[in-house]
């Protein structure tokens, strides 16, 4: 590793010992205090990427920490295999690239990559940057290669640095990508407070014909209330379950759930082994579980690869559970008015 091409410092040579060869490096850690750490090989294969892909692409250091530690998450940075971004939140190098890859086309970001661009949480990494440039724009097609290119008049006022505006990205997201992943964003901007309900509302109703029922169902459903893209689409499969109406982080009692459908009694805990896999929090949540099921709860868990894979199997269950509350097949003819939070 050439520690000089990270800008982040000097560094001693490397010594070797018996575990094998380790590196110092002087950095700027995550504190903001300037330290000499030492980078070997036995963390090499820290998981802090998967980490920061399952929180949704861009992270704050408090997040990060609560499944690797600042150590760890100092020596990502010097390996430049995570990137700390002007706001004080840390995603991958991809993010980067899009912005790269939008200035050399004189375009600007959209889509998830204009998401990203903003800070927002994604259900899944883009593969390829996607970057808006004009219609009248003619690209050679080594220029396209690697992107996703949409041809597209964006006006001054709905840019926002070098990507679509606030609202212009959720619509966009909206009109052209499946609900879960819209759903994902509109929760993330919502969260962030970079948009309104109001706001997304009333500009999917604006909204060409086309595309109008998409981006209205995603407004009428996004809710800053979701912690995370995993409760998101977690939430969006529950929606397509008729007789089913859950909303994210309700208390019952003094605990919260993740999901919860307050008139069948059910409750959805959408559970990640990175920040559920100590043994305190396993206590924590036996406990809190034990008690929603004395409650008269019927309490159902889904792993992130159920949720993020193997979304037939997660609506099958919910299917069930909403026919057993019911007492029956004949149940899932209860078809609730879901209501939303006021605008």
């Amino acid at each position: 590793m050439d520690v000089h091409s990270t800008g982040l410092g000097s560094a001693p040579p490397p010594e070797t010992g018996a575990a094998g060869p380790r590196v110092h490096v002087e950095m700027a850690p995550v504190d903001g205090r300037m330290r000499v750490i030492e980078l070997s090989g036995r963390v090499a294969g820290v998981k802090i990427e998967r980490a920061l892909e399952r929180l949704g692409g861009v992270a704050t250091a408090a997040e990060l920490v609560r499944s690797c530690s600042r150590r760890r998450l100092r020596i990502a940075l010097a390996r430049g295999r995570v990137v700390r971004d002007g706001h004080g939140r840390y995603s991958l190098p991809d993010v980067d690239e899009a912005l790269r890859a939008a200035n050399r086309l004189s375009g600007v970001l959209c889509l998830d990559s204009a998401a990203l661009y903003h800070g927002w949480k994604v259900k899944t990494l883009p593969q390829l940057p996607a970057v808006a440039v004009p219609r009248n724009r003619k690209l050679a097609p080594e220029r396209r290669k690697g992107l996703r290119v949409r041809y597209v008049d964006v006006p001054a006022d709905e840019v926002r640095g070098r990507a679509t505006g606030y609202v212009r990205t959720v619509m966009d997201c909206a009109a052209r990508m499946p609900f879960d992943e819209a759903l994902a964003i509109a929760d993330s901007a919502l969260r962030a407070g970079d948009v309104t309900r109001r706001e997304l509302v009333q500009a999917s109703e604006q909204m060409p014909d086309r595309s109008r029922a998409l981006c209205v169902r995603v407004a009428e459903a996004a809710d800053a209330r979701a912690d995370n893209p995993f409760e998101s689409v977690l939430r969006a499969i529950a929606l397509e379950v008729g007789g089913l109406c859950v909303e994210p982080q309700v208390w019952i009692g003094d605990r919260r759930a993740d999901l919860v459908d307050e008139t069948s009694k059910i409750v959805l805990e959408a559970e990640s082994f990175e920040f559920h896999g100590m043994r305190k929090h396993l206590r924590r949540d036996c406990k809190r579980y034990n008690a929603f099921v004395l409650g008269g709860w019927l309490v159902l868990r889904f792993a992130w690869e159920h949720v993020m894979f193997e979304p037939a199997y997660v609506r099958q269950v919910l299917e069930s559970a909403v026919d057993l509350v019911s007492g029956g097949p004949d149940g899932r003819a209860l078809d609730r008015p879901r209501q939303r939070p006021a605008a």
